[in-house]
């Protein structure tokens, strides 16, 4: 499909990512050939049967253009969400950009809790244990892998 508008102007490097459970923070970067004065406007949709709305909270450079969003209480599906963020500009039309994404996928994983270590005098050595890390989101326990760094201080 041909994109209607300048050339160059739809936004680059679109990356979201997910921390704490349900805290999202999407960036991006102006399109190079977009006008100085373009602005730009986020809309997802975290899946098929909700409703498309727009970014409530908008990160901005220092010319007061969107350059990314954060959202809150972000429920992870297991369904693709759909991001679309469309460019405005008084005089000239603007190319959209759009990505389809499993949210899953770019979580940021929080630490397991209650890690303990129970070691005994050589040649015992050590027992160490943890619980799974708190996640909104969990496809299948046996999926997680944990690896364990011992270091000799």
């Amino acid at each position: 499909a041909v994109l209607a508008g300048i050339n160059g102007s739809a936004i680059e490097n679109f990356s979201c990512v997910i921390y704490n459970i349900s805290l999202m923070n999407c960036t991006w970067q102006a399109g190079r050939d977009a006008p100085g004065d373009t602005q730009y406007f986020l809309y997802w949709q975290n899946s098929r049967d909700d409703d498309e709305t727009e970014c409530e909270l908008y990160m901005k450079d220092e010319n007061d253009r969107n350059t990314g969003c954060r959202f809150q209480n972000v429920t992870i599906k297991d369904k693709t969400t759909y991001f679309l963020v469309n460019g405005s500009h008084k005089t000239f039309l603007i190319q959209f950009y759009d990505n389809y994404t499993k949210l899953y996928t770019i979580g940021k994983l929080p630490p397991p809790l209650n890690v303990t270590a129970n070691c005994t005098s050589y040649p015992g050595g050590c027992i160490i244990t943890w619980q799974q890390p708190l996640l909104s989101h969990v496809e299948n326990i046996d999926c997680f892998e944990y690896e364990i760094n011992i270091q000799n201080k």
